[in-house]
């Protein structure tokens, strides 16, 4: 359909008699607002409302998951402006091109305030407060109890590692279309938006705005890409859905590209690492110091440093002992959220990096210091010493799998001879070994409905927008029920056809929507054979799948299509379908081992990525061209943060990567070649036995890349870079090397970790769903 040209996102709907809204926006990062003059743009040709703060009086909160309360945002800026881009105002217009003129009209003054964007420097005394009432910017923290993990340890290694903010940068912004419903409608309001979970989205504006959840329409259309920033309901989301309330039409608006550059933004941490080792190279114990980046507000994507960073902490490796603290600094930046992975990929880059550290300060060889590490199998199931419980892994054989393919040995041959010739062009080979968590929070609900002309229809309440749901659900359905795939339709993303469902985030969909759909296909499975045992006059135990319906086994002809089924069935008044709701015992761990090929010019600093191999294990496999796409997509975003991608701001907390001219996307063709492989290793967490996918690439990529330049260099004495390993970052560590002026990788970490609260007996899972 979308390669076609039939698809239907958002900003393709214009109902008619349509509004435009545009949004006023402040140029500064904190500021407090003495005015906001909207006279003139009223009288503007075609407008039809302007609307501050006072005007629509929507109370503070938070757009998906609430932090601290203390930090809650106005959908529109009241008192003061805290990052650059806030909305201000919301001009409605007759058209688009008016709205936009009109803002100009808006006069706004500010007072400009200090300003701090670096969340390190945030914590630091003294430093500018974004609320006067959060003591140093401290939306969050915690600590492990008193102890010293790193006692006795014959070698420790140091790292201070920056993990840095990208843009989520999807190919479609946030986009809205909010339809007020007539008194005699079905609904008070309809929203269609690109959104992953209509359903929570539903429950939010419910809430927000005092209405019952059923008198509230969420669809979600086709929608470009998300990448974990269209979770929950974003701020102006709330105040279009008050300005079409208060007018009684539709109001419709899409961000532009510069809006959703600094609409959606993920990672940004800074990390303190030291890990304990025995002579042998055994781990003793690990002490991590976490800073997480929440923007303004709040934003839960800094809190991810105290859930699933900490979840996920001691990765793959048998870590006796664990001290980990992690604290959530406010930044006069954009609000940051989750993006591919949300604290996953985050503890995997900086278990990795250290563990090549480690490797580097022992003289072992990469693959051999993770061989002495690893989890064996025979451990499963798992509980790490932050209490996550692994169901299943074998991530010797991930490793060893990804060194085979990758001809690790005839690589290491190649990194020698050119070293030995004195080249200019280095090879650098990373690894990385990893596990993430998967299909965690709520359960999901499924359907499976045969019409009477045999038609199936199968609906769901995750919410496809890339992952081929419609593919992998409809050959559950196939193959329980014996029917062929083009008569399958799948139905989602509408609250008015699918009364409940968490929608998709953290690679969830298939082990519990598609859970739930193969158990609903089940229920009607069993009343088909009940009602086929009547119409055929046998036992129900002698029936069997096959061919469209169901026969009886060993006697051919003596057959019954789900169509006739169907009409029985409607004929007894009580239609053939089954719901399902489905609740897991636990999240899944998938894993992998990722080995990464780089070249870097050591004159120019350029680093060419020339070869990439991804050995990822999800569990069992329902369709594996699905899967390799997922692995290549997160491949090539994994890929991007090592190298290119960062979304920065200067000191007054101006973007200055805020469009595709400066933030480094890379193309198709700066991708290395990519051979993607898999090993499966089931779990028993959910009856199709599979676990995630979709972001478990990018996990494992991203410190295989890392790791991979670092060696490249690591003759010359460089023993570590931060992200993104772009040609001055490089060129300036050879300089610094040929020079002897290499700078320490390791700094003490602020104080203020000895300060936080020490952690409560939460379970990892709950602390994971902040």
């Amino acid at each position: 359909m979308l390669l076609l040209g039939h698809g239907t996102f958002v900003d393709n709907m214009r109902p008619p008699g349509v509004l435009f809204a545009a949004f006023v926006r402040t140029p500064l990062a904190h500021a407090r607002l003495t005015k906001v003059d909207t006279s003139e743009a009223v009288g503007a040709p075609g407008v039809v409302a302007v609307y501050t703060a006072a005007d629509l009086g929507l109370p503070a909160g938070f757009p998906f998951l609430a932090t601290n309360p203390l930090c809650a945002r106005p959908p529109l800026a009241e008192d003061k402006v805290r990052f650059v881009g806030e909305a201000v105002a919301v001009v409605v217009a007759e058209t688009h091109a008016q709205a936009v003129d009109a803002t100009e009209l808006v006069d706004v003054d500010y007072e400009p305030l200090d300003v701090v964007v670096d969340p390190e420097a945030a914590l630091a005394p003294g430093a500018p407060l974004q609320f006067d009432d959060v003591a140093g910017n401290v939306a969050h923290g915690q600590r492990s109890p008193d102890g010293d993990v790193l006692a006795g340890a014959a070698h420790v290694v140091r790292l201070r590692i920056e993990n840095q903010r990208l843009a989520v940068a999807p190919m479609e912004g946030n986009a809205l279309l909010v339809t007020p419903g007539a008194p005699d409608d079905d609904y008070d309001v309809t929203v269609h938006m690109a959104t992953q979970m209509p359903h929570v989205a539903r429950t939010m504006v419910a809430t927000s705005f005092d209405l019952e959840p059923d008198r509230v329409r969420v669809v979600a259309p086709h929608v470009g890409g998300a990448f974990g920033g269209k979770a929950g309901v974003p701020a102006e989301h709330m105040v279009l859905i008050a300005a079409g309330l208060r007018l009684g039409r539709a109001v419709s608006w899409a961000e532009t590209r510069s809006e959703a550059m600094l609409s959606m933004h993920g990672r940004g941490q800074v990390q303190f690492v030291e890990l304990g080792l025995d002579p042998d190279g055994r781990i003793t114990g690990l002490r991590c110091r976490i800073i997480g980046d929440c923007g303004a507000y709040a934003g839960f994507g800094g809190m991810l440093a105290i859930g699933p960073t900490y979840m996920m902490a001691t990765g793959v490796y048998e870590v006796p002992q664990l001290d980990y603290a992690a604290v959530a600094a406010l930044t006069n930046t954009s609000p940051v959220g989750a993006f591919r992975g949300a604290g996953r990929p985050e503890a995997a880059a900086m278990l990795e990096r250290v563990m090549d550290l480690a490797a580097d300060e022992l003289q072992l060889d990469p693959a051999e210091i993770r061989r002495r590490n690893l989890l064996p199998v025979e451990e499963f199931p798992y509980t790490t010493r932050s209490g996550t419980s692994y169901d299943t892994g074998d991530y010797r054989h991930a490793l060893e799998e990804a060194l085979r393919i990758a001809d690790y040995d005839a690589l290491l041959a190649e990194q020698a001879a050119r070293r030995a010739r004195g080249d200019t062009t280095m090879l650098g080979i990373g690894m990385s070994c990893y596990v993430e968590v998967t299909g965690g929070g709520a359960g999901e609900y499924g359907v499976v409905d045969i019409g009477t002309d045999g038609t199936v229809t199968v609906r769901a309440g995750t919410s496809a927008h890339g992952q081929g749901h419609a593919t992998s659900f409809a050959m559950i359905v196939a193959d329980r029920l014996a029917v062929p795939m083009e008569s399958i339709r799948f139905e989602q993303s509408d609250t008015a056809l699918v009364p409940r469902g968490s929608g998709t985030g953290g690679s969830r969909s298939l082990q519990l929507g598609g859970s739930a759909v193969s158990g609903a296909a089940d229920l009607v499975l069993e009343r088909g054979r009940e009602l086929a045992a009547g119409l055929l006059e046998v036992n129900a135990d002698d029936l069997e799948v096959a061919d469209g319906g169901l026969r009886v086994a060993g006697v051919p002809g003596a057959t019954v299509s789900w169509a006739d089924l169907a009409v029985a069935a409607d004929g007894d008044g009580d239609p053939l379908r089954a719901e399902h709701d489905f609740s897991s015992t636990g999240a899944t761990f998938p894993f992998g081992a990722h080995v990464a090929v780089v070249e870097v010019d050591t004159e120019t600093g350029l680093v060419t990525p020339v070869q990439h191999v991804a050995v990822d294990d999800c569990g069992r496999i329902v369709n594996p061209l699905l899967v390799a796409g997922q692995q290549m997509g997160g491949v090539a975003q994994g890929v991007a943060q090592a190298l290119w991608e960062e979304f920065r701001y200067d000191a007054d907390g101006n973007p200055i990567t805020s469009s595709f001219a400066d933030y480094a996307i890379p193309a198709a063709t700066e991708m290395p070649p990519m051979t993607l492989a898999n090993t499966v290793t089931e779990t028993p967490r959910n009856p199709l036995g599979a676990k995630g996918i979709g972001e478990s690439a990018t996990v494992g990529s991203t410190p295989a890349v890392q790791n991979a330049v670092v060696d490249a260099l690591s003759h010359l004495g460089v023993r570590h870079l931060d992200m993104p390993l772009k040609p001055a970052r490089i060129v300036a560590a050879v300089q610094a090397a040929a020079a002897g002026a290499l700078p320490d990788p390791w700094r003490d970490p602020p104080g203020v970790f000895a300060s936080l609260p020490v952690r409560g007996n939460a379970s990892t899972e709950e602390a994971a769903n902040i």
